[in-house]
Parts: C-alpha cells; sequence; structure tokens
C-alpha cells in the first residue's frame, strides 16, 4: 500500500533493524504512552517482535502491523497497525507510532487514511477505531484531522508505562 510519500510496507525481517533504530532514536518519546516500548529495545527482543508480526500477518490475527517508509528517503519513519477487534462485525482499531524526528509531517494522517480505506472496502468494516490516553494530545489531533467522531472517554481504564491510572479516549468511524 502507498500513498504520495509513503510506502507501507508488510513485516519483514529485512526492515527489523531499521525499526529497531527507529524506537532507539525515539524512546524517550515513545515511552511516555506506550508500554511495549521497554521490551522492544534489544536486537534479540526486535527480532521476536518482528517474527511474531509477521505471523500475526500471515494469520490474519492480532495486529496487522506496517512499516512506514518514506518513498523518497528511504526513512523509517514509524509503523501502523490495523488491530483486529472482531471479526464477525467486523470492527478494527488502528494503532501508530512516529520515529521522534519525523513527527508533524502529516505521516500518521497520511497512513491513516490508507489502512481506513482498507478495512472499509477490502475487510469490509463496519467500524474502526482509534484509542488514546486522555492526555495523549497528539495522538487525538491525529483522529480528529482524520475526521474520527469522539466517541467518549473510558475513565481509569489504562495503567499508563508510568505506573499512573489514566483515561482512554474513543474515536470512531462507523459504515451508516
Amino acid at each position: 500500500m502507498e500513498t504520495d510519500r509513503l510506502q507501507l510496507v508488510p513485516p519483514t525481517m529485512e526492515i527489523q533493524s531499521l525499526m529497531l533504530e527507529a524506537i532507539r532514536e525515539s524512546e524517550a518519546e515513545l515511552s511516555e504512552f506506550l508500554p511495549w516500548v521497554p521490551f522492544s529495545l534489544t536486537e534479540e527482543e526486535s527480532i521476536e517482535n518482528m517474527k511474531q508480526a509477521i505471523s500475526n500477518f500471515e494469520a490474519f490475527e492480532g495486529e496487522l502491523r506496517y512499516s512506514l517508509v518514506d518513498k523518497n528517503s528511504g526513512i523509517f519513519v514509524g509503523a501502523i497497525g490495523l488491530i483486529i477487534r472482531d471479526k464477525d462485525v467486523p470492527y478494527f482499531e488502528i494503532g501508530y507510532w512516529l520515529r521522534s524526528t519525523c513527527v508533524g509531517f502529516g505521516y500518521i494522517a497520511e497512513a491513516v487514511s490508507v489502512i481506513e480505506n482498507y478495512a472499509f472496502t477490502e475487510l469490509k468494516a463496519n467500524r474502526v477505531e482509534i484509542r488514546a490516553a486522555e492526555g495523549n494530545t497528539k495522538s487525538r489531533a491525529v483522529a480528529e484531522r482524520c475526521g474520527y467522531s469522539f466517541e467518549g472517554t473510558l475513565l481509569n481504564e489504562r495503567r499508563m508505562p508510568s505506573g499512573d491510572l489514566s483515561n482512554t479516549v474513543v474515536y470512531a468511524k462507523t459504515v451508516l
């Protein structure tokens, strides 16, 4: 899948080292909201994580993760995932992260548009969500910029990597 600027690459071992580099470079920013970051910083953990992503992708289970690569520079800019929440509905959640130096350039909005289109047209989704910690203003801004409707706040729904209890906000698009 592609946008004007991005190539969305299914999980592959060929890109694993680039992803690890981006996670290490962006560790401070990513670890504020993403609990998996401390478990993704070694070569061994990164390889196992990529193997699981490949398995999930091939089996259409868990999360379908795509790496985001800038088509002009070849730089690994981040990742986006389509999390399978309920195949019977079908209902999916979009999750994403960016390399710190790539924030603010519209990459995620482009990727969300492609993944959302894939979910609704190819997978016949009836619902696509974006969830974020209430204080994650950047993720919330992406959901709003991409036209997702704010549906509500789930109180005391998540533990932040810091250990603090937090609310989760839910944005969605549905088939009418």
